[in-house]
């Protein structure tokens, strides 16, 4: 009886390996994939590794989606980032894919996931203070002093807070 549990438990192991190796297979950089390869076909390779080795990561899988966007591959990116939005997307999620549109000079579509982002935590002084330093960059004055009013309310000591929005009025980008 023993013998037989100890080779269940070596076949259960065995199993076990196999099935992470085949799970693992595809989600490993090899350098031929860039080595000698045209800029554009080696980030293909690499983000085509890069979507397995995200996984269910929504953060992982955005910062895919923003290289294929961002190199003009939008409909692939588009994809990536619709697939995220489709799962159980957070406020940060949606302050990331503002930031890609942001990138990408398409500012009604990052003032759309900027929204988004507030709506899902309004309270969030970070996210204000960044959205209203975007507002500010982008012309609109007044929501982005709407904005930084409601963030500096909840937390006026914050030096990032104040450096984001400070920037904004000379038009250099939060971080």
């Amino acid at each position: 009886m023993k013998r037989m549990h100890v080779l269940l438990a070596m076949g259960i192991f065995v199993l076990g390996v196999v099935v992470g190796v085949a799970g693992s297979a595809g989600s490993k950089v090899d350098k031929m994939m860039y080595v000698g390869q045209s800029p554009k076909d080696a980030a293909v390779g690499l983000l085509t590794v890069g979507l397995k080795q995200a996984g269910k990561g929504s953060w992982e899988n955005i910062a895919v989606g923003r290289v294929y966007y961002l190199m003009g591959d939008k409909v692939q990116g588009q994809a990536i980032i619709d697939h995220v939005i489709a799962t159980k997307v957070k406020d940060n999620d949606w302050m990331r894919i503002g930031r890609i549109y942001v990138e990408a000079k398409e500012w009604d579509k990052a003032k759309d996931a900027f929204e988004k982002a507030l709506a899902l935590d309004p309270k969030n002084e970070g996210n204000l203070n960044e959205v209203g330093a975007w507002y500010n960059l982008h012309g609109d004055r007044a929501k982005a002093e709407e904005y930084f009013d409601r963030a500096f309310s909840r937390k006026p000591d914050e030096v990032w807070h104040t450096v984001n929005a400070a920037g904004s009025y000379v038009g250099v980008k939060p971080q």
